[in-house]
């Protein structure tokens, strides 16, 4: 199962969350307090959190009590990820981090129209599943993951149809940074619209 049935305005099936430092992307670097919802459709080969698929082995979480925890912290910066975060109306949990003046960013494989407020749209495309029109338009970052040397060519399909605006990332897949780091640095100073994006949480050994 990959997906599970909630009152989404009152809760939402959760893998995990924690308060933490994003280790990628445009916010590398900032304090940042992670929800992962449980559930995904799409089933990348390579995942490093393939427990997260399987929304049924996860507990559903109350979005009040969850808030308590997130506003204990001193986080001012939710990450909503997953699995899969837009295969649910998210409505409520942004409204309630909003009103806590908490900005609020999503990590989306951009596979499902998004419902929610956020402030922040990391778009992560991927080759298993293809991304609704609207994934284009509302990506603040595009992150595309480099697993084979082809990624780079897909890379610039999607590239081509983000808004202007739009912050460019290109990331070696952790088991194969070894090999694709060089080529991704390389690349990146040929092509300086795009930027480098490192998973450094994984060199930090944080979550």
């Amino acid at each position: 199962m990959h997906f599970k049935q909630v009152d989404t305005s009152v809760e939402l099936p959760v893998m995990e969350h924690f308060y933490t430092i994003q280790g990628e992307g445009f916010h590398s670097g900032r304090a940042a307090y992670f929800v992962r919802l449980a559930g995904c459709d799409v089933g990348c080969v390579w995942c490093d959190v393939k427990e997260s698929w399987d929304a049924g082995s996860h507990p559903v979480v109350k979005l009040d009590a969850l808030m308590k925890e997130i506003i204990a912290t001193k986080a001012d910066f939710c990450v909503i990820t997953g699995g899969e975060p837009a295969l649910y109306d998210l409505t409520g949990i942004c409204s309630l981090l909003k009103r806590n003046g908490i900005e609020t960013a999503i990590e989306t494989s951009g596979t499902a129209p998004l419902a929610g407020d956020v402030d922040w749209y990391c778009f992560s495309p991927k080759k298993f599943k293809a991304p609704v029109e609207e994934a284009y338009y509302k990506a603040n970052e595009l992150k595309v993951v480099i697993n084979h040397p082809s990624d780079f060519s897909w890379a610039e399909e999607h590239a081509v149809k983000v808004n202007a605006s739009c912050k460019l990332y290109l990331q070696p897949e952790w088991s194969k940074q070894e090999r694709f780091l060089p080529q991704i640095i390389a690349y990146v100073k040929e092509n300086p619209k795009w930027s480098l994006s490192l998973q450094t949480h994984k060199f930090m050994n944080i979550p």
